[in-house]
């Protein structure tokens, strides 16, 4: 399998692109803000051929660059119906103006085709198979994307703004809420096998079970009722 991922624009925000081999079919993952020629440029480099673009959220630095690139390769995107207006209207996702010099590099609104992810879902694109996972606490339509182990590595999952190396997605925006955020990580992340290998929204990959071990908030939710421990949170 081939993950080839990048960090994007103002945000550093982590978008990916994933093929079962270089010179196949691809899925790309958050093209956020200035995006667009990382994109392609992987494209170029392994022969790729996209057929859709999946978002874990609807927060702009996750989506910015949806319009070009699905209008580059012609691709539908899918993200959950809670986060879908935030395509059209990004500064209502983070309850305040995301700054004129910076809007004018952004094309807001939604590509000619979308489509909606409900949790539970059997993703099959690009002879691949996610599962969708509805995670809110950081928006309300929050969702990770996970694929099984293969010959050639572990299981993998997609957490977008859920669940970082050593901390979580912030909730103190439109949407966000920390009792949500806790449940998510309780129901979506505990579950997993150690060995599951984490690529999320922003920072280092990681995996479940060095989270498990070190992560205050996974621990605190491994643990039982009560508030975390305060850690750093990110994401916009």
């Amino acid at each position: 399998m081939l993950i080839a991922g990048f960090p994007a624009g103002a945000w550093g925000t982590n978008c990916y692109l994933v093929a079962p081999a270089a010179g196949e079919e691809c899925v790309i993952i958050d093209p956020g803000h200035q995006a667009a020629d990382g994109v392609a440029e992987a494209v170029r480099k392994h022969r790729l051929k996209p057929v859709a673009v999946v978002l874990t959220h609807g927060h702009i630095d996750h989506v910015a660059s949806v319009v070009p690139v699905c209008g580059a390769h012609d691709v539908p995107a899918w993200i959950h119906p809670d986060d879908r207006y935030m395509m059209s209207d990004p500064e209502k996702g983070i309850g305040r103006a995301i700054g004129m010099p910076l809007m004018g590099e952004l094309t807001v609104g939604e590509p000619d085709d979308v489509k909606e992810l409900t949790d539970g879902a059997a993703l099959k694109l690009a002879g691949l198979e996610f599962s969708v996972a509805h995670a809110p606490g950081h928006t309300k339509g929050s969702v990770t994307f996970n694929l099984p182990e293969s010959a050639d590595i572990p299981p993998v999952m997609f957490s977008g703004d859920l669940l970082f190396a050593g901390s979580v997605g912030r909730t103190d925006l439109p949407g966000g809420d920390m009792v949500e955020m806790l449940d998510s990580l309780a129901r979506v992340c505990l579950p997993l096998d150690d060995s599951t290998v984490v690529l999320s929204g922003h920072g280092p990959q990681t995996t479940i079970g060095r989270e498990r071990a070190t992560n205050p908030y996974l621990r605190q939710v491994a643990a039982g009722p009560g508030a975390p421990t305060e850690a750093p949170r990110r994401g916009m």
